[in-house]
């Protein structure tokens, strides 16, 4: 392999985490666009309102990026007590967005199957790859983005279209 060739599974894991900062972008730009007030509106929903689910997905983030560095995150929940500033959170979603893409873009095969140890929020002890960890770190992304849709059309307002098959077709600049 070539130093400008890269393998199928580094290529796919860049590719994931730029559609994560591109699901959250297009997914944070249609909360933006709500009337004022609903994205803390009371919701029946486990966080509550639409910025506190936003903010768990950044707590996991950090977490995870926390246990890739090799250090301690500090947290003791898997979430704040109380949802930050939405603008304050977007600020900071997509700079773990972009640390994101640059960790992803630094890595190669061998340092994407090195085992991570680490200690869950919960208690107990972990372990995974670092490709597994990024893979569940875009995969939770996309788990708790479909909640933010259901509470976009509870609203009502139209939940923007996040699926891969549509960052793909755009970032290859497809036709509608």
């Amino acid at each position: 392999m070539t130093e400008t060739t890269v393998s199928r599974a580094v290529a796919t894991v860049r590719m994931l985490v730029r559609y994560k900062s591109w699901a959250n972008g297009i997914t944070f730009h249609a909360v933006a666009a709500l009337p004022e007030g609903e994205a803390l509106r009371l919701r029946p929903t486990r966080f509550g309102n639409i910025v506190h689910t936003l903010n768990h997905v950044y707590v996991i983030d950090d977490i995870f990026r926390a246990h890739l560095e090799g250090r301690t995150h500090g947290y003791h929940a898997r979430n704040t007590d109380h949802p930050p500033q939405f603008e304050a959170l977007w600020e900071a979603v997509q700079a773990m967005d972009r640390w994101y893409i640059a960790y992803a873009d630094g890595l190669d095969d061998e340092r994407l199957g090195e085992m991570v140890r680490f200690e869950f929020v919960g208690g107990g002890q972990g372990a995974m790859t670092r490709e597994e960890m990024l893979l569940h770190v875009v995969n939770h992304g996309t788990y708790h983005r479909g909640f933010v849709g259901d509470m976009l059309y509870q609203v009502p307002a139209a939940s923007p279209a996040n699926d891969l098959p549509v960052f793909l077709r755009e970032m290859r600049s497809l036709p509608g």
